[in-house]
């Protein structure tokens, strides 16, 4: 106790006890003279003494710290937790909340809980708010090393083959002047070699990208395959501190060459504060007097920088990285159902294109331009739109169908599709093919054309986009012209259209020979002319049934 203080206490008590007898003297001859005049106002004279002499002892205990909160008395002050930034915080709540929305849409069971998973364990480390420190590198740069030195005990093997790390190890970390926990995560490393290695390596990636804070360690001049990573961690809003390791190995010279490349080498998205230098588990030096003397690990430059960083800038980091994991979470759940939805759309596609290209087989069009009409389907576009969660009536999606097939028509798809579908059939089936299997091929065709361009349409929320309805319908036909697509769709139409055509022909033959035309069941004679034909702009002279502009009048 300081001497004053007890000076203090000393003056207090003696003035205390010399006032408290001077007042029992000074009450006591006053109670004789007011009992001898009345007795009730002796006694409320003793009352009186009393009360006040209580107060006084009271006000002398509160003073000495004996009463809790009392100035006296020091307490342990409570230690109020940081609060995350509530901005970020309710973005990353609220993106959590349309994950669950949408979680519920999810078929896939296996993918669903997954995703249900990883929201908890956002929901966990959003109400803990504990500081993600993750130690990220090459295979055996150091990064275990450097663990077992920054919490001061060995937590894992250290050896100079690669693959010593198999599995992300997270580890306690205190830091002064720090109130959240720190929990540091030893990953393994990438850029090994095999499949295991490989596997390793999507461990550490996956982890770092979780890390508030991103230790990068290397044991030399970055590579290109280094710096790769790194760059990518940084562009996703990753804070990183460069850990220049094993420097024990250098001379001073070579060590500060080596420092400036790194810090040249990440400028503009690592800051040259942010490259240190450190040695975690130095080499053994032999001295003079034949004894090995083991040097301790240097590590202060990164313990200094990263007690800076996590101070001044902890609190952010932790909401930045909650709002980063629930917002990649949040597109993994959009891709996941649009992956769902958009297979479920083709379906729909695939049943329509063919329904279509049945009805129109059987009863073949009079002009080909009705063709793009007649091959979008209005029931299709309700029902594509009912899967993207868009409830349209029927005459909505009249409209919508008759708005893309005059698209269809103006764009010449449709002649272009007659001639591709043509062609490849004509090279499937080495022979001439009736009309009205080509249409109903084709009508399937453009049928596709107009699904696939309606679930652009609904995937972007029933909207075209900048280049509007043409620029989706002409991308559209550019990605379902390639071979490999064609060679699929005309086998399939074969099976769909083709053979069934055939079927119904009289004998049951196989397929119609070169100059003949079945009408209504009947084989008739007719002049042969070549599918190309119908799409030529001008007459050529000869024959009317020649005619190739007549031709495609009468078809």
């Amino acid at each position: 106790m300081p001497l004053t203080r007890l000076l203090t206490i000393i003056a207090g008590v003696t003035f205390i006890l010399g006032l408290m007898l001077w007042l029992i003297n000074s009450f006591y001859r006053l109670y004789l003279e007011l009992a001898y005049a009345s007795p009730f106002l002796g006694n409320l004279l003793i009352l009186l003494m009393i009360v006040l002499l209580a107060v006084l002892i009271a006000a002398f205990v509160y003073y000495l710290g004996l009463f809790p909160n009392s100035p006296g008395r020091k307490t342990q002050p409570r230690k109020i937790r940081p609060k995350i930034p509530a901005q970020k915080t309710e973005a990353a709540e609220e993106t959590l909340k349309a994950i669950r929305r949408q979680v519920d849409q999810i078929q896939d069971e296996v993918a669903r809980q997954a995703l249900i998973s990883r929201s908890r364990e956002i929901e966990t480390y959003l109400a803990r708010g504990d500081l993600q420190v993750v130690v990220f590198g090459t295979g055996s740069a150091g990064k275990t090393s450097l663990v077992n030195a920054l919490i001061g005990r060995m937590v894992g093997r250290v050896a100079a083959p690669m693959g010593t790390t198999e599995v992300g190890e997270t580890y306690q970390l205190k830091l002064k002047g720090l109130d959240r926990e720190i929990l540091i995560t030893d990953t393994p490393g990438i850029l090994e070699a095999g499949v295991a290695g490989t596997e390793r390596e999507e461990i550490a990636r996956q982890l770092a990208t979780e890390a508030d804070l991103l230790l990068f360690v290397v044991d030399n001049d970055l590579q290109k395959s280094e710096y790769n990573p790194l760059r990518a961690l940084a562009e996703i809003g990753k804070r990183s501190i460069v850990v220049f390791n094993k420097t024990d190995i250098y001379p001073a010279e070579d060590r500060e060459a080596i420092l400036a490349r790194l810090r040249y080498r990440v400028r503009g998205f690592v800051s040259s504060m942010d490259v240190v230098e450190t040695a975690a588990n130095p080499l053994p030096v032999r001295l003079e007097t034949g004894e090995v003397f083991q040097p301790d690990p240097d590590i202060m430059p990164l313990i200094r920088r990263m007690a800076a960083v996590l101070r001044s800038e902890g609190e952010d980091l932790i909401a930045d990285n909650i709002l980063l994991q629930s917002q990649r979470l949040g597109d993994e759940a959009r891709r996941l159902l649009d992956a769902q939805r958009r297979r479920q759309a083709e379906k729909v596609v695939e049943r329509f294109q063919w329904i279509g290209a049945g009805v129109i087989s059987v009863t073949p069009l009079p002009v080909v331009d009705l063709l793009a009409t007649a091959a979008v389907n209005a029931q299709m576009v309700v029902e594509i739109g009912r899967i993207y969660g868009c409830e349209l009536n029927t005459e909505r999606g009249r409209e919508l169908a008759l708005s893309l097939g005059k698209t269809l028509a103006s764009l010449g798809i449709v002649k272009g599709a007659i001639e591709l579908v043509a062609t490849a059939l004509q090279l499937n089936l080495g022979t001439f093919v009736i009309g009205k299997a080509i249409q109903g091929v084709t009508a399937a065709y453009l049928t596709r054309i107009a699904g696939k361009s309606f679930i652009e349409y609904f995937r972007h929320d029933q909207d075209w986009g900048d280049g509007g309805i043409t620029e989706v319908v002409q991308r559209q036909f550019q990605l379902n012209k390639k071979d490999e697509f064609v060679k699929a769709f005309i086998k399939d139409a074969i099976a769909q259209v083709v053979e069934p055509l055939r079927d119904k022909l009289p004998g049951g033959r196989a397929e119609l020979q070169e100059g003949e035309l079945e009408t209504e069941g009947v084989i008739e004679k007719v002049p042969v002319y070549k599918q190309e034909a119908y799409l030529e702009e001008e007459d050529e002279p000869g024959d009317d049934w020649q005619s190739p502009k007549k031709r495609r009048d009468e078809w």
